[in-house]
């Protein structure tokens, strides 16, 4: 994966801080960044994907300190972090109030990590908050792993591409639920179910 343009990451952030819905590439597929503040961006977002309200949308951090902007951090949240992050964990975590309604579970919860691509984590650092990374493809479709595809699919609706070449695809990202007591395997991903749970030993 080549390294994002600055001027680009400049340009993309004054999109978003607008409003805006900028394509970019994740350490798996190419991903959606929206304010996940503003209810307008968020509605925008669904209108681009088709997707049905209601539907929670992750987010990503430049890092633990980001990620805490927006989600309420307990102790297991804060040793699986650091066990994984950057990494591909996502970790369901209640919501702070300035996330708006439309990104958030019914359950007032939200998905986040820190991901490994420097890409994507000098987006979000740039924008000064989380930004959502729903997959770049309408919804029920297939994610893409390639700028000029999501072009392609995309390109006419959204504000920006960032071309960040081919990102690796593969397995999602472990989501991992730890509102209750012991934790619950959400999605099975990139790392392992038994290595989560070694790490909260």
């Amino acid at each position: 994966m080549t390294v994002l343009d600055p001027v680009l990451i400049v340009r993309a952030c004054v999109i978003l801080r607008a409003g805006g819905v900028v394509a970019f590439p994740t350490d798996t597929f190419y991903g959606l960044a929206a304010d996940p503040r503003n209810p307008g961006a968020v509605a925008r977002l669904f209108a681009i994907k088709g997707r049905a309200a209601g539907q929670a949308v992750p987010v990503i951090a430049a890092d633990e300190a980001q990620a805490a902007d927006a989600v309420h951090f307990d102790d297991r949240a804060l040793r699986l972090s650091r066990a994984f992050w950057p990494g591909p964990l996502s970790l369901v975590l209640p919501a702070r109030a300035v996330i708006c309604g439309d990104v958030k579970a019914a359950d007032g919860t939200v998905a986040v990590r820190v991901p490994a691509a420097d890409g994507a984590r000098s987006l979000a650092r740039a924008f000064g908050f989380c930004i959502t990374a729903t997959s770049a493809n309408y919804s029920g479709d297939e994610p893409m792993t390639s700028a000029p595809a999501v072009s392609r699919a995309l390109g006419g609706v959204l504000d920006l591409v960032l071309d960040g070449g081919d990102t690796a695809g593969g397995a999602p990202s472990t989501l991992v639920d730890l509102r209750e007591e012991s934790p619950r395997l959400v999605r099975a991903g990139a790392i392992a179910w038994d290595r989560v749970l070694r790490s909260l030993e």
